[in-house]
């Protein structure tokens, strides 16, 4: 379930996803921003661009039918090898393709780290045991909202169950269904959670599903066939 880069894809967007009616949404460009220079507009949007995930590590604890839980920052120094150690299990490196030495996996956190924000990359600790990793990132300012009718403040999520002894009991689904719960208690802004895991998938696309997301569409990404599912909040205490 890796972050899928778009910038290089042609995949179609489907029509009418979510089940409303289509509305026409337009996204302030760096270039157009640049343009206004330091009108009112420009000004809001770089503001809200400031603040895009927020401290996913302050939003917990939780509690869970599995657990205590919550999200830890992750710190490269530490949590580096565990997670190198995860993505090279042959069950998870056929879908994140970050399989090799540390390098790789530090290639792909480290950028995260260093950037505005927009994806922040956090180790999910289970009753103080680290056993995921995730990936939580504004989904409309992400290449994946040229894939699909993305709405502002869309903010998409990313995860691994580390280790054998936390799959096939339904802990994806329950943590996923908390991770979301604390995006949007924690991002007011925020209508929906989204995600796009493989098609292949098939452990994945259930977990989601018994979280409250509901199956919108298959999307083409450059990389993968993936499942769009949504979390609504309007709908998020029927699900």
């Amino acid at each position: 379930m890796r972050q899928a880069d778009a910038r290089t894809g042609t995949g179609a967007v489907p029509p009418d996803v979510t089940g409303t009616e289509d509305t026409l949404e337009l996204r302030l460009t760096e270039e157009l921003l640049a343009l206004l220079g330091d009108a009112p507009a420009a000004a809001a949007a770089r503001e809200d661009a400031s603040a895009l995930v927020g401290d996913p590590g302050a939003w917990g604890p939780v509690t869970t039918s599995a657990g205590l839980f919550r999200l830890v920052a992750v710190e490269p120094e530490r949590d580096l090898a565990v997670i190198s150690r995860w993505m090279n299990d042959p069950a998870v490196a056929a879908f994140w393709e970050l399989a090799g030495p540390e390098s790789v996996t530090a290639a792909h956190i480290r950028p995260q780290l260093a950037g505005d924000g927009r994806s922040v990359p956090c180790l999910g600790v289970l009753g103080g045991t680290p056993m995921s990793y995730w990936e939580i990132y504004r989904a409309d300012l992400d290449p994946l909202a040229r894939h699909y009718p993305a709405r502002p403040h869309d903010v998409g999520v990313h995860l691994l169950i580390g280790g054998v002894g936390n799959r096939g009991r339904g802990i994806g689904g329950v943590l996923l269904r908390a991770v979301s719960d604390l995006v949007l208690d924690n991002r007011p802004l925020c209508g929906r959670v989204v995600a796009e895991p493989d098609l292949r998938n098939t452990p994945s696309v259930s977990a989601f599903l018994s979280a409250g997301f509901r199956f919108c569409a298959e999307v083409d990404l450059p990389d993968k066939q993936a499942a769009l599912m949504v979390r609504d909040r309007a709908h998020r205490e029927h699900l």
